[in-house]
């Protein structure tokens, strides 16, 4: 399918030396964090494919849905304002601050329309982010819902291109460690790992259910709806035993800090300058670093962390 191609991409991978050293493993960094457009992250990637769909399909307004420092929100607000599309973001978790910081600082400099609930309860942000999209249709706006994090078939695609980038590279990995919360960067990685043929495990931290089963079967959901769209049935299947979920490392729960996640976050930032946030790749490197610790790595193996950005929300 085709895209915009506003990330800047192959993004680098980089060794990470000191930690290397300092762990007893050969670690990697993948740095999604520098995909550039509106401050960079993940969600470049899957906005690359959903915002190209949404004006193939002649819409005029865009409504994101995510937590109130969301950072596929952000970067939605970026793609409606370069492309003239009035962008309402749903942001749940918390009331309207006074002052804007972080992400929401960004929000309202590019001229998105917020819209703010205060439930905690996923189901509730998406259930009113489409009684938002409904009242809009109704007003005559012709619009282009997204889901929480970009995460269906379209926004998919952009992990799957991450994994040919991957692959391309000329150190050969055996685990990949990421962030996953609403599913759709590894439900791609996962799907590259089929299509490219990457032998390693890709292990999904998750920063946003206790309930891992929960996160299982959307996954698993995910990647059959996405092969079944992308026509690749006669070409991939998807194992079970392929999706590897930790969720060992959430904290109290979404959102909120972890003593582990905050060390990484010291430890990565002080000592390779690569700055994760506490709620989504802090996490994620939290869950790398105690693997290292408990050698859960041998000396032979490589081990890419895959950095999908979020740090904006340090300023929050």
């Amino acid at each position: 399918m085709k895209k915009l191609n506003y990330s800047i991409l192959p993004t680098p991978i980089q060794k990470l030396e000191k930690l290397s050293s300092m762990l007893n493993a050969n670690l990697y960094c993948k740095r999604d964090d520098l995909t550039g457009f509106g401050f960079g992250g993940n969600k470049t990637r899957k906005l690359d494919y959903l915002i190209y769909d949404a004006l193939k399909k002649g819409c005029n307004t865009l409504v994101a849905v995510g937590g109130v420092q969301s950072n596929f929100c952000r970067i939605a607000a970026a793609f409606g304002a370069k492309n003239g599309l009035e962008t309402h973001l749903m942001l749940c978790g918390g009331k309207k601050p006074e002052i804007m910081s972080g992400n929401l600082l960004l929000d309202k400099m590019l001229g998105s329309k917020m819209h703010f609930i205060e439930s905690e309860d996923w189901n509730v942000w998406e259930s009113e982010a489409k009684k938002l999209t409904e009242k809009l249709s109704r007003n005559g706006k012709k619009v282009y819902y997204m889901p929480i994090g970009g995460s269906n078939e379209i926004g998919a695609q952009g992990y799957i291109d991450c994994m040919r980038e991957i692959q391309a590279y000329s150190v050969k990995f055996d685990y990949i460690i990421h962030a996953t919360s609403s599913g759709g960067t590894q439900t791609g990685l996962i799907l590259g790992k089929y299509l490219m043929g990457f032998k390693g495990k890709i292990i999904g931290i998750d920063v946003s259910n206790a309930d891992k089963s929960i996160l299982f079967n959307e996954i698993f959901s995910l990647c059959e709806s996405t092969i079944k769209y992308l026509h690749l049935s006669e070409k991939i299947a998807v194992n079970p035993f392929d999706i590897l979920i930790d969720t060992g490392y959430l904290g109290r729960k979404y959102a909120a800090k972890t003593p582990q996640g905050k060390e990484a976050v010291e430890l990565f930032s002080k000592y390779e300058g690569i700055f994760p946030d506490y709620v989504y790749t802090g996490k994620a490197a939290a869950a790398l670093i105690d693997y290292c610790r408990h050698k859960n790595f041998s000396k032979k193996e490589n081990i890419l962390f895959l950095h999908t950005g979020g740090n904006i929300e340090l300023f929050a």
